[in-house]
């Protein structure tokens, strides 16, 4: 009976209606080895060191398109697990880690044994290698982890001699070491088996010395490219079986001759991208391994660069006919992470003051009684504001000096660092946010003066906010929350402090309306909401109150007493943390920083309750959650 989806070896498989059906219902797998799968390329020299990432579609032909940035600018060695990619060797220890379906800028994943560059990488679907290099000297050295945890790699065996630039491939159970550089360079080849720990054993020899060659694989053959002889650039393609020891044979020959290349590919095509020829390179080209000869035209990198790492989400190594799409880091199992208006757990907390500019991300899981945890950290830190699809955190409105109108995003199903997402329409600080399901609002702030603009953006995609229309009056330091259908605006200075709420049809750019008033003038009040209730959240009068009042979004209408927060405080979280049944107040000012995270239960009018701490105190966050009042 044919298989359920296309076997990664054998394209006509079916799908069954069943399985159609639970991807629908789960996002659960899709098929490696197809249309939609990726190589991509990171870091490197250009000459500087670079941290740009940036991907192509395998079955295609094409340029390079941006991914986001590695932590820092570095020479790089990539290995993909076919969800996840690792790129680590570098003149630091540690290791970078993304998700290969997604976009945005690397996350910490641990560190290497020890710092150096200039190594082999490859993997199954399991672990993770990363053998050889330099260090101020060459090394042995053999690390591995689980590529789907989180952590510092640790020793698996040695090279027989302390090598330099090797290039790194795999069958599902092998990798393979190719070339490199001893005292002089070699065309040594070595191995090791994947669920073993040891040294690596002799497998053969390339036709020629080279180091800084490139390496792809089908599984079945390993396909290593160009390299550095001696001292001239070579342009050789050569082939192993990967199952069989023994000298590598002559397959074809590369567009041009170069060095510091690297692979990626999927079981039908081998992509070999960059280098130096000696000046550096922006080529793609790319085999076709059944069909044997010489590199063919693929495209361009968006930057030349040499010695960059590369990655695969459907190389050879690799066996699973299906991967999980994108994982939930919030879930043991891998399942979904339940996302929308009645079912969204997660809040993520961004930046902020402590008293200094914060770059930290945090999330919490709502419907806990627990402490946050780290999720990655902000290109640009400071006090902000946050608003949020189901999908994604955006982050506005930086507390600096001089304003900037940057944004910048977070995807809260993947632990990571955030990423560009465009321009407001000026620049200004102490927005109140608000957003439903695709649409989010800027409204208000100060550029320094008060404004009564309210931009708007389209969540699901990145660029720049346009005019929405104006608030009743020009005012900054607000609250903000919503339902799916409005989005409410509340208190703040006009420089002098006010009650006024208003409210916008979050669908029709068109301005604001006025809606009610606060019990008392109050500014840097934050806010959260079921979709029926806004409740605002503690402030300043201008002394700073414990005070929480709600109003029924639906019905215009002054706030009504809703109880107190645990202390009195300012500038918590400015975004909608909650989920259909709790609200959630984060950090703020006392006016000492605090950690304290207070919850209520928004249908209930009662006081605040101890949810548990932030990992750092601070306060003004861009915060927002997945499962907030204004999802549909």
């Amino acid at each position: 009976m044919a298989t359920s989806y296309p076997n990664r070896r054998k394209p006509g498989g079916i799908w069954k209606t069943s399985d159609i059906t639970k991807n629908l219902k789960t996002e659960g797998t899709f098929p490696i080895g197809g249309e939609g799968s990726r190589a991509m390329w990171a870091g490197g020299q250009s000459p500087s060191n670079s941290d740009v990432m940036e991907y192509v579609t395998i079955q295609t032909t094409g340029n390079g398109t941006d991914f986001g940035n590695l932590i820092a600018g570095m020479v790089k060695t990539g290995t993909s697990d076919g969800t996840r990619a690792l790129f680590g060797g570098s003149d630091d220890t540690y290791v970078d880690y993304i998700y290969m379906m997604t976009l945005g800028n690397a996350a910490d994943f641990g560190n290497l044994s020890e710092q150096r560059y200039g190594v082999a990488g490859a993997n199954n679907n399991t672990r993770s290698i990363f053998g050889g290099g330099h260090n101020g000297a060459r090394t042995d050295r053999i690390d591995y982890q689980t590529t789907a945890s989180l952590g510092d790699f640790i020793d698996f065996g040695n090279l027989s001699v302390a090598r330099f630039s090797p290039s790194g491939s795999s069958s599902p159970t092998r990798m393979i070491f190719a070339g490199g550089e001893e005292s002089s360079r070699v065309n040594t080849i070595e191995f090791v088996e994947f669920s073993t720990l040891g040294d690596a054993v002799d497998f053969g020899d390339l036709p020629s010395i080279a180091e800084f060659t490139g390496s792809v694989s089908d599984g079945i053959r390993s396909f290593i490219a160009g390299g550095q002889a001696s001292p001239a650039f070579q342009n050789s393609i050569s082939q192993i079986y990967i199952g069989s020891k023994g000298n590598s044979t002559d397959f074809g020959d590369l567009t041009a001759a170069k060095s510091g290349l690297a692979g990626a590919g999927d079981l039908t095509r081998g992509l070999y991208g960059g280098g130096t020829t000696p000046s550096k390179q922006n080529v793609i080209e790319y085999i076709t391994y059944a069909a044997g000869g010489n590199g063919t035209d693929f495209g361009d990198l968006t930057v030349a660069r040499d010695r960059v790492g590369a990655a695969s989400n459907a190389h050879g190594g690799l066996t699973q006919v299906g991967y999980p799409r994108m994982p939930e880091l919030y879930s043991p199992t891998g399942k979904v992470l339940p996302r929308g208006a009645a079912s969204g757990d997660i809040a993520v907390v961004a930046g902020g003051n402590s008293p200094s500019n914060m770059t930290q991300i945090d999330f919490i899981q709502i419907s806990s009684l627990s402490n946050s945890t780290d999720f990655g950290t902000l290109s640009r830190g400071g006090g902000m504001s946050g608003l949020s699809s189901a999908t994604r955190l955006v982050q506005a409105g930086y507390e600096l000096s001089p304003a900037l109108n940057e944004m910048n995003y977070v995807t809260i199903a993947t632990k990571g660092n955030s990423a560009d997402f465009g321009n407001l329409t000026r620049s200004e600080f102490g927005i109140s946010p608000a957003a439903n399901s695709t649409r989010g609002l800027w409204q208000g702030g100060c550029t320094p003066t008060r404004t009564n603009t309210v931009d708007y953006i389209t969540i699901a995609s990145t660029g720049d906010a346009t005019d929405f229309g104006n608030l009743t009056q020009t005012v900054c330091a607000g609250g903000g929350a919503a339902s799916s259908t409005r989005a409410l605006r509340a208190g703040g200075s006009t420089p002098s402090i006010t009650d006024v709420m208003d409210y916008g049809t979050i669908s029709s750019a068109s301005d604001y309306t006025d809606f009610g008033d606060l019990s008392t003038n109050r500014k840097q009040p934050g806010g959260t909401g079921n979709g029926t209730r806004a409740v605002w959240l503690g402030g300043e009068e201008p002394t700073i109150v414990n005070t929480m009042e709600y109003v029924t979004i639906a019905a215009t209408s002054n706030t009504t007493d809703f109880g107190d927060l645990t202390q009195a405080r300012t500038g918590v979280g400015r975004g909608d943390n909650s989920n259909a049944t709790r609200g959630l107040a984060v950090g703020g000012s006392t006016p000492s920083y605090v950690n304290t995270i207070d919850y209520i239960t928004i249908a209930a009018a009662s006081n605040a309750t101890d949810f548990g701490d932030l990992v750092t105190a601070s306060g003004y966050q861009a915060s927002s959650s997945n499962g907030h009042g204004g999802l549909s």
